[in-house]
């Protein structure tokens, strides 16, 4: 069994007690596969939860609590290697469930829910050591109709897997078709540097993007269609706003027609312009939380999943958001039985 194989089979058991959820198997689980001194970080505002113990306290148990059927479905598992060595394993996909009670404040509908994750694990002699994942809790803000920020510019809605189906990797792949899909990423990430010197026609978009490419932002910003749609809806308001981003050190990695990027944070820059967000120039310099995934079509990219940790994006900026939704909703009854 080689190196992916093995790091994904590693997780195995805890995806599956995650998708049959039981506390006391979740919690069994995550203590059996995570190092009790793994460095978690979770999307604000769980952020470093001390140990697997703390993870499933702080973060899964309310959780749990608000949504009793809680269940877990992949859209994508992949395994791999960055340049640097290290060993990683990268899932996409949603919990699901009924939202019974409130959760972080969040009025519960009675209806099922569901929120997209972005979860990677980095793997150092079959334990997981560090973990980084970003849930979108504005996604479920959304679904329980309690907005507490701007209209999102894409298109709002349960983001799909992948259109070919096949995300959720079990053998060995293709090791050429690996290295293409690695280089791709990384010509097409080298070709958004240029911004700074040739503004967006530099970026060579059409030379690295499917014209049918989709791209699914988080809440909040949602999804676009199409190098028009995603200049339009993500692109040109987010480097008006920011023209010096910079991306930050992170693990690229690659599986068949897959490739994943995890960093934390993955960006620096100033929030200098307006129009992103519907939040005003503050000259400050903030850090971007992002997690990535694309699938790669014959040579271009056809799909891109992407997860910001907006909320940590407020929180910099001195915006509580949580505050604003509780002001929104504190005449609403709860909990939905």
């Amino acid at each position: 069994m080689n190196t992916a194989c093995r790091n994904r089979q590693l997780l195995a058991e805890l995806r599956l007690s995650q998708y049959n959820f039981e506390p006391d198997s979740v919690r069994a689980a995550l203590n059996a596969v995570f190092s009790a001194n793994a460095k978690i970080q979770l999307a604000f505002p769980f952020e470093n939860p001390d140990g697997p113990d703390a993870f499933y306290n702080e973060a899964y148990k309310p959780l749990h609590t608000a949504v009793p059927d809680l269940e877990r479905r992949d859209t994508i598992v992949i395994a791999g290697m960055p340049d640097n060595g290290s060993e990683w394993v990268g899932c996409v996909g949603y919990y699901t469930g009924t939202f019974t009670r409130p959760w972080l404040d969040i009025p519960a509908t009675g209806h099922q829910v569901a929120m997209r994750y972005h979860e990677f694990y980095r793997i150092e002699d079959n334990q997981v050591v560090e973990f980084q994942g970003l849930w979108d809790i504005p996604e479920v803000m959304l679904q329980a109709n309690a907005w507490p920020m701007a209209p999102s510019l894409g298109r709002e809605w349960q983001v799909p897997g992948p259109a070919t189906q096949d995300g959720i990797k079990g053998a060995a792949q293709e090791a050429t078709v690996t290295t293409a899909s690695c280089q791709l990423v990384l010509s097409m990430l080298s070709g958004l540097g240029e911004f700074s010197t040739g503004g967006t026609e530099a970026m060579r978009l059409e030379d690295y993007w499917h014209p049918s490419f989709s791209w699914y932002g988080p809440s909040g910003i949602g999804t676009a269609r199409g190098i028009k749609g995603f200049r339009n809806w993500h692109q040109i308001p987010f480097l008006n706003a920011m023209p010096d981003r910079s991306a930050g050190a992170g693990n690229l990695f690659s599986e068949g027609e897959y490739v994943g990027y995890t960093a934390w944070p993955g960006m620096e820059m100033t929030l200098s312009g307006d129009g992103f967000l519907g939040i005003a120039p503050v000259n400050r310099k903030i850090t971007m939380r992002s997690l990535d995934f694309w699938r790669c079509e014959n040579g271009l990219i056809r799909e891109n999943w992407v997860l910001v940790d907006l909320l940590d994006v407020y929180q910099q900026i001195g915006v509580d958001v949580f505050a604003r939704l509780r002001e929104f909703n504190k005449a609403r009854c709860y909990p939905v039985v």
